[in-house]
């Protein structure tokens, strides 16, 4: 019998178990990850963060000293970045000493991401690129009458953001479905999105290998590219408030063209740690 000494956090209510591996120990397996993450039998969360030396990381070719954020999503599947999931790692290093502040360099699988911990609390996260991409994709929900466009986006992870009139009235408790489908091969992040006001957007996420989520962070930084170019908005930098049901944040983007340098600022929150014993088999 296993069990695992956890801390657990969330970003605008999207929630994590962390666990400490800093020689890679204990890789997780799918299996253990789905216990670990659910809401009645395990402790429950939107995805596990790993902490791990990133010189312990076979695919890793960088600093070896540096921290590896190792995501898995909710069903125990791999993903690239997480841009709320960067920001509770970088809090769970500063409040346990693993770490001196306030700019953390977090190795992930896109990358290294810098974080930056703020005096209110909150952590500002550079999330790297975020690229428009070209294609003509169209996705269904249920609560739409029709397929509804959507822009293509890049953010270390893919996203498929989709401008409606009232996203509350979608049931994304079923997947969404998008065309063609050859576009996300390896699946996709959907946002859908109602424009507020100037520089104001507020949406619902259906994250792959989660469901709907109160909160995506490299989905809000996908929101603000594709509503930018949307609205035609040219200067930077230029900064969106980005409403989602568990909180708010706000995307810097710097550059244009349809390839942007974004920065994702929100809260990072632990909320408790424990030790968690892992169902046998």
């Amino acid at each position: 019998m296993h069990s695992l000494t956890f801390t657990k956090g969330h970003g605008t209510r999207n929630d994590f178990v962390i666990v400490l591996d800093r020689e890679d120990m204990h890789d997780p397996s799918p299996d253990e990850v789905r216990a670990v993450c659910d809401r009645r039998a395990g402790i429950g969360g939107d995805g596990l963060l790993r902490a791990v030396k990133a010189g312990r990381i076979a695919e890793w070719d960088g600093d070896p000293d540096l921290w590896f954020m190792d995501y898995r999503n909710a069903d125990g599947s791999v993903a690239e970045m997480c841009g709320n999931g960067v920001r509770v790692f970088a809090r769970y290093l500063a409040d346990n000493g693993l770490a001196d502040g306030p700019v953390i360099p977090i190795a992930t699988r896109s990358g290294v991401r810098e974080a930056t911990l703020l005096p209110d609390r909150r952590v500002r996260v550079d999330v790297g690129t975020v690229t428009v991409e070209p294609g003509a994709v169209k996705v269904t929900a249920a609560g739409l009458d029709q397929a509804v466009p959507a822009t293509k986006v890049d953010v270390g992870n893919p996203h498929a953001v989709a401008f409606v009139d009232d996203p509350a009235v979608l049931d994304l408790t079923r997947p969404p479905v998008w065309e063609p489908a050859e576009a996300f091969p390896a699946g996709v992040n959907c946002e859908f999105v109602r424009i507020v006001g100037e520089r104001h957007v507020e949406m619902r996420v259906f994250e792959r290998g989660v469901g709907e989520t109160l909160s995506c962070g490299t989905g809000t930084v996908a929101v603000a590219a594709a509503a930018a170019e949307r609205e035609g908005v040219a200067e930077r930098p230029v900064t969106y408030r980005v409403d989602v049901p568990g909180g708010t944040v706000e995307v810097e983007l710097a550059g244009g063209d349809g390839v942007e340098q974004a920065f994702l600022t929100g809260p990072a929150v632990i909320v408790g740690h424990g030790e968690f014993t892992l169902p046998e088999g």
